[in-house]
């Protein structure tokens, strides 16, 4: 037994999986105290109809399922965009946005219950842990954390299983899937199994959100996307809804074969791990923002934010959402935005995004300047002595150390 003395109630995080209905009845079992099961919905599209009465059925004495949708876009997705934000220059976060408002939300049901602890079914070798757990120590830091797979004997899918049918835990019987996926409304994740091993491809029919480019339309597709500060708010002209947007983006760039990433990535625990993402809202929104960005911003504000993008992305996968430097690096990027109001219409052709126009209000860009014709503005005979000047450490240098 672990501690039946001090705990007497405990908020599971639950998502009415195989692993998440072992842990409530296991926590109940190893800690003796009254446990609550708590669902957040960021719009991982699994049937929520029922889990309240499952969660009962498995050991919780109360159940709350929390729709998070919207605040998941604005509070979290939206600012990545903003930020330009691309883990190894490749991966969209999906996962690691979702945790800390997951944690948030949980953590709000922590207070309300007056719980002394708190548990996830993260395994001890992934990120998620960390995630958890940081946003867990900022947001409720005398709680305990109970985290079963570093502590329970169950090592695989076949040991929960047997736990499962041993105490009569209703086990969904499905074929076990060749790899683990996780979804939300930003991205599909899969990994683990047959993507292990890297001489194995993809199988096609693993994506849920995409059709591969050779099915894909053989006429393109156009599609305009509207920001205003950074943000996106409509789509071909028709002003939509954070989540409504994302959904929308999601099936007209996924039916274009947009949005697939097959990534070998650092973890935060030090090893490496293939990562197949399927992330299209996501792919079409960061072209977008990134070309009214680039009319937008100066030069200067432009190449200091890019360099800013990594650390932003790096801060929200290794768990320090809630951290003193994402929230300034987010002061910075919100006043970066004030400009990025504009339209992109992109044509979409066979997992191709392709910039077809663009329209910047405010854009720094300025045709009489940039042509190559006539123009009364720029005097060429002015970048002599810009040379000159600009290349006079140079120019010494090999002066003096020459001879």
């Amino acid at each position: 037994m672990h501690g039946k003395q001090t705990i007497k109630k405990v908020v599971v995080a639950y998502s009415g999986g195989l692993d998440t209905s072992v842990i409530l009845s296991w926590v109940k079992e190893n800690y003796d105290c009254e446990v609550i099961a708590c669902c957040v919905d960021v719009g991982q599209g699994k049937e929520l109809k029922g889990l309240n009465e499952k969660a009962k059925k498995t050991g919780a004495a109360k159940s709350y399922i929390i729709d998070a949708k919207e605040e998941f876009a604005k509070g979290y997705i939206f600012p990545a965009i903003k930020a330009d934000a691309l883990y190894e220059n490749k991966y969209f976060l999906g996962t690691a946005l979702a945790r800390p408002i997951i944690a948030k939300k949980i953590a709000d049901i922590v207070k309300k219950e007056k719980a002394d602890a708190v548990c996830h079914g993260a395994t001890g070798k992934g990120n998620d842990q960390v995630r958890f757990e940081l946003a867990f120590k900022s947001l409720i830091p005398d709680v305990k954390i109970i985290a079963p797979w570093r502590e329970w004997t169950i090592r695989s899918r076949e040991d929960a299983i047997d736990y499962a049918r041993k105490r009569n835990i209703p086990v969904p019987v499905t074929k076990s899937k060749p790899y683990s996926s996780d979804a939300n409304l930003w991205h599909i994740s899969y990994e683990g199994g047959i993507l292990e091993n890297l001489v194995n491809a993809y199988d096609e029919n693993m994506f849920q959100l995409t059709v591969s480019p050779e099915k894909a339309p053989n006429k393109p597709s156009y599609l305009t996307i509207g920001f205003e500060k950074g943000v996106p708010v409509s789509i071909n002209g028709k002003k939509t809804e954070s989540v409504e947007l994302i959904t929308k983006l999601n099936e007209i760039a996924g039916a274009n074969g947009i949005g697939r990433v097959d990534l070998v990535e650092n973890r935060l625990v030090g090893m490496k791990s293939r990562g197949v993402y399927e992330s299209p809202a996501a792919a079409v929104l960061y072209a977008a923002h990134e070309v009214i960005e680039e009319l937008a911003l100066d030069r200067d504000t432009l190449h200091f934010k890019q360099l800013l993008a990594h650390k932003w992305a790096e801060l929200a996968y290794y768990g320090l959402w809630f951290s003193p430097l994402r929230e300034s690096l987010d002061a910075f990027i919100e006043n970066t935005q004030k400009y990025v109001t504009g339209f992109v219409n992109f044509k979409l052709y066979k997992g191709n995004i392709i910039v077809a126009s663009r329209e910047v209000k405010n854009s720094l860009y300025w045709e009489q300047l940039a042509t190559f014709s006539k123009d009364e503005i720029y005097n060429q005979k002015d970048a002599e002595g810009f040379i000159n000047l600009w290349g006079l450490p140079t120019k010494v240098q090999s002066l003096i150390r020459k001879k």
